[in-house]
């Protein structure tokens, strides 16, 4: 009996990211711009590595609070008074290593093996990836794609919902589309989980890279009642600049603390203190950096976004919301082979849109989270490619 033979079949059957494949294809090229992962091009603010490294150099390096440092979940409770208008106590928020983490501890509360979890596609693939390997199934619902851009239908949303049905996972802004629910689809989502009784999982990373009327996407925090059941997942990673620190955190009812807490302590155990001292000043300093990154995205959004729709050969609005075009090319049906020949040709790395599962592979992925002159070299390349074809 082989090795592979003796491992558990959920390990075997957890996918290889379509993601990190481009990534570890294109990596090290020289003169690549890459646009593949869903980062900027800035490092992390100075006063944020600061803390972060005075803390370590104090000897901050000890088991810490599981549930995350008093410190910074009370700058937490801060952010969201100053960004949604909500006044939640510290008791709220669960500090978590990155992101994913966040979305994978709110899945284990919620999911046992055989229940489900519908999700809207194309959709970062990690979701999938973190319901299944516990046993549950991902339901996709494929948004409707007309005319450049996304729409949701409520209506195709609730006929998915079975006796099986445990939460619904709504991340908007999105990653891939860029779709941004309104006020009004929100409302219709959370009517639809209270009629059924079950969850949501609310990844609202990017409510911040909103590019319509007001200073933020619309949140289901603006709408909840108490007692709703939705869990909130964010992350540090795209706001300040930090994905390399794998620091997150989960909005969740304070009943569920000791929950999460065990969750957290057979997982990671906790984030290091000296990394979360510099999280606090991200969240107290750090606004003025994430307005920069918001409108550095706005700009190089408008600019890969009308270069590309000039060729004719680009179906795309510009996105609502997020860091991503998500680009359907005439002449591309293998997502994937074209991202590995973009690379290749003109040395530009995108993600195919494949990766992000039904609905998406006709699509590339382009992260415009960087300067306009990269953005503007990376834009006439791939027009040249298109045209090309």
């Amino acid at each position: 009996m082989s090795v592979l033979e003796r491992l558990s079949p959920r390990a075997l059957a957890a996918p290889e990211s379509g993601i990190v494949e481009v990534i570890t294809y294109a990596r090290g090229r020289e003169g690549l711009i890459p646009l593949w992962a869903g980062e900027g091009d800035l490092p992390s603010p100075d006063f944020v590595n600061q803390a972060a490294s005075e803390a370590l150099l104090a000897g901050e390096t000890f088991y810490t609070w599981q549930r995350g440092i008093p410190e910074l979940r009370e700058a937490l409770s801060r952010y969201y008074r100053r960004h949604f208008s909500v006044s939640l106590p510290s008791e709220h928020f669960y500090v978590t290593g990155s992101g994913m983490h966040a979305i994978m501890l709110a899945v284990q509360a919620l999911t046992s093996p055989g229940d489900e979890l519908i999700y809207l596609s194309p959709a970062w693939p990690n979701i999938v990836a973190a319901v299944e390997l516990g046993g549950a199934k991902a339901v996709a619902l494929p948004l409707d794609f007309a005319n450049g851009g996304w729409s949701l239908d409520v209506a195709k949303l609730e006929a998915l919902v079975t006796p099986k049905t445990r939460a619904l996972f709504i991340n908007t802004p999105s990653n891939p589309t860029g779709w941004t629910a309104t006020r009004d689809e929100l409302a219709a989502i959370l009517a639809l989980a209270r009629r059924h009784g079950i969850w949501i999982v609310a990844d609202e990373i990017y409510a911040l890279y909103y590019y319509g009327d007001g200073a933020r996407a619309p949140s289901f925090l603006d709408i909840m009642e108490e007692g709703d059941r939705i869990i909130f997942a964010n992350s540090f990673s795209k706001n300040w600049s930090m994905t390399g620190w794998r620091v997150g955190w989960l909005v969740a009812p304070p009943e569920m603390g000791q929950v999460i807490e065990n969750l957290i302590q057979y997982s990671n155990s906790g984030v290091a203190q000296f990394l979360q001292r510099g999280c606090v000043l991200a969240l107290d300093q750090g606004d003025d950096f994430v307005r920069q990154n918001v409108e550095r995205a706005r700009t190089s959004r408008d600019v890969l976004c009308d270069r590309l729709i000039a060729t004719n050969r680009v179906e795309t609005l510009k996105p609502e919301g997020a860091l991503y075009a998500f680009l359907k090319v005439d002449g591309i049906a293998d997502s994937r082979q074209a991202a590995l020949d973009i690379v290749d040709k003109v040395q530009v790395a995108l993600a195919p849109g494949s990766a992000f599962g039904p609905g998406g592979e006709l699509f590339l992925r382009a992260c415009f989270l960087r300067d306009r002159l990269t953005v503007e070299r990376a834009a006439d390349r791939l027009a040249g490619y298109i045209l090309g074809l």
